[in-house]
């Protein structure tokens, strides 16, 4: 790195600490879709005629899931996981979890204490707030509903966002 470059890096934060290494990159970036599943892939999977080949896990609180949770999830809040996980949920199928959204460790917590028991678990990132942002169906106590899709968060109707 010369000198300019290396005065360049400092005073940029972004680059003030570098890059790490494609490898090392590489194997946090697969480690990372091991742990993770998006909204959009969840729903497609949830949409198709196939079996997803795992459960879908709100973590919320009762009131929580009635103000509004995700079609064919189960519920199960994280403080009961412990108890009911066995009762609930076959350990030979995986488990997404989700919660409230990105400002929101439930769903950490949640595939945290199901991978203690045992489980295979993913967490869904931007849990039910990016669901509804995204502009796919959830029910309430009341019935179901669909918001129109974030334009910032969701894709237009083609409903591919190409990633």
């Amino acid at each position: 790195m010369t000198t300019q470059t290396a005065a360049t890096h400092s005073a940029n934060p972004v680059l003030r600490v570098p890059p790490a290494d494609p490898a090392v990159a590489a194997a946090h970036f697969g480690a990372s879709l091991a742990f993770h599943a998006d909204v959009s892939d969840v729903a497609a999977a949830l949409a198709s005629d196939d079996d997803t080949g795992f459960v879908l896990l709100d973590s919320r609180s009762t009131a929580s899931w009635d103000q509004g949770h995700i079609p064919g999830a189960v519920h199960l809040p994280t403080a009961l996981i412990a108890g009911q996980a066995r009762q609930l949920l076959d350990p030979a199928v995986p488990v997404v979890t989700y919660c409230w959204g990105p400002g929101c460790n439930g769903a950490t917590r949640a595939a945290l204490a199901l991978a203690e028991l045992g489980y295979q678990v993913k967490e869904m990132l931007g849990g039910f707030e990016y669901w509804v942002r995204e502009g796919f169906g959830f029910e309430t106590w009341q019935g179901s509903e669909r918001r129109t899709a974030d334009p910032l968060t969701a894709p237009d109707e083609s409903g591919d966002c190409g990633c």
